[in-house]
């Protein structure tokens, strides 16, 4: 091997390590859903290869002008790194104007060892000297900030470079995760924003379901006096004003259900156990009305995330619904579960509910999931508030998953419902 092979062998073998570990980075850090991890090993990495102890990560807040330290190392109590850093800092603008990695202090860029071209003069008194831009389309994301020692700023053009690739990295992986987060908070603003739009439509339905019941007690309680000697009138009186009352309690309940933000508590789960379960609670009445249960349940179907009870809650609803649809006439209730396969390749769990019983009519079909809508008005203790469907629905959605309903007057109807098989 010649003297000139030896360097080129060493260069390509320098060049091989740096692309393995500008790969591992890259997945490592594409694996974390965490900003604050995100950021946590960012620095971690940047730290050791720019070999400085003392550091910041400064994140972009995109609702106010400014730059938070979402990492930190090696810094006490008494380190003069800032919490915050304002966008129209002098520090901000010079790195959102050269976005190379440079020393902040001198205004000089590392990786060129060669002055930069800023209108403005040295930062003097600013904590750190090492400047990391992360940059990603066009916009400072984040940058990180080092105190280091002079021997530091000597850094070969090989690590630099490793550096400067693993910068652009890191700015696309946050910069993806702070758009995840914006939407996150943009659907959770718009699902409030929908539940305060309920309000007028909660509060007249309230004033519709309540008045008739509040009417048979006004009544039984302006007639009591006189006709307290009546046992007869007494006891059917009563018995209708206490069914009265607990209509009362149940709508109460319902609304504040419906209008509670009801985020889940999510656990992993197998959706065929908690189906078993619910269907094993309506087996007695589906018996006595001589209903037929069917259930196909897929095999190997995968673990779910999502609130249990809130999951049951919708199911029952649901079987319930289906069997007072039925009636005394004897019928079918069918429970299938399956996976699906998104286009995009996630996987998905469905829950199909499908019932023998009279059908909704098309034109009410697009209401069935409206507060306060329902078809049952028989009088009776079954007489339905219109909110089950609602919260059912209103549950679905804030597991990110969705619901829908097919039907067809005296033949059935059937709701699937399609759950993401991990939370986003």
């Amino acid at each position: 091997m010649t003297d000139r092979a030896l360097p080129q062998m060493m260069t390509a073998q320098s060049a091989a390590e740096s692309l393995r570990r500008l790969t591992q980075f890259s997945q490592a850090i594409g694996e974390i859903t965490s900003i604050p991890a995100t950021a946590e090993r960012v620095l971690s990495e940047f730290s050791e290869m720019a070999q400085c102890r003392q550091g910041a990560l400064y994140l972009a807040e995109h609702e106010r002008a400014d730059f938070c330290r979402l990492a930190a190392q090696g810094l006490s109590s008494t380190e003069p790194a800032p919490l915050t850093i304002s966008a129209d800092h002098p520090l901000v603008r010079f790195v959102a104007t050269h976005r190379q990695i440079a020393d902040q202090s001198t205004g000089t860029s590392i990786a060129a060892d060669a002055p930069l071209d800023r209108q403005s003069p040295p930062l003097d008194g600013m904590w750190g000297d090492i400047i990391i831009p992360l940059v990603n389309r066009g916009r400072l994301v984040a940058f990180v900030l080092f105190q280091s020692q002079p021997a530091t700023r000597q850094l070969g053009s090989e690590p630099i470079e490793l550096l400067t690739a693993m910068a652009q990295s890191a700015a696309n992986v946050l910069d993806s995760q702070l758009i995840c987060e914006d939407l996150r908070q943009s659907q959770t603003l718009m699902r409030r924003t929908d539940r305060l739009r309920s309000l007028e439509t909660i509060a007249g339905g309230f004033a519709h379901e309540v008045r008739n019941p509040l009417t048979s007690i006004k009544t039984f309680i302006q007639l009591a006096p006189e006709r307290k000697d009546d046992a007869e009138f007494m006891l059917d009186f009563s018995r209708v004003v206490l069914d009265d009352v607990y209509r009362i309690e149940r709508l109460i309940q319902e609304i504040l259900d419906y209008a509670r933000h009801m985020e889940p508590k999510l656990t992993e789960e197998d959706v065929n156990e908690i189906v078993s379960s619910c269907l094993y609670f309506i087996d007695v009445q589906a018996r006595s009305q001589e209903i037929k249960i069917e259930k196909e349940l897929a095999s190997e179907l995968p673990r779910v995330m999502l609130d249990r009870q809130q999951i049951k809650q919708v199911l029952l609803n649901l079987f319930l619904n289906a069997m007072d649809a039925i009636g005394k006439q004897s019928g079918t209730l069918r429970v299938r579960t399956s996976k699906m396969m998104k286009p995009e390749g996630d996987i998905w769990v469905q829950i199909e509910v499908q019932d023998t019983g009279c059908g909704i009519p098309a034109a009410n079909l697009e209401r069935v999931f409206d507060p306060f809508f329902t078809t049952k008005h028989d009088g009776g203790e079954n007489e339905g508030t219109g909110l089950g469907l609602a919260i059912a629905h209103q549950i679905v959605q804030e597991h990110r998953g969705n619901i829908h309903v097919q039907s067809a007057v005296g033949v059935g109807t059937t709701f699937r419902i399609n759950l993401p098989s991990h939370a986003y």
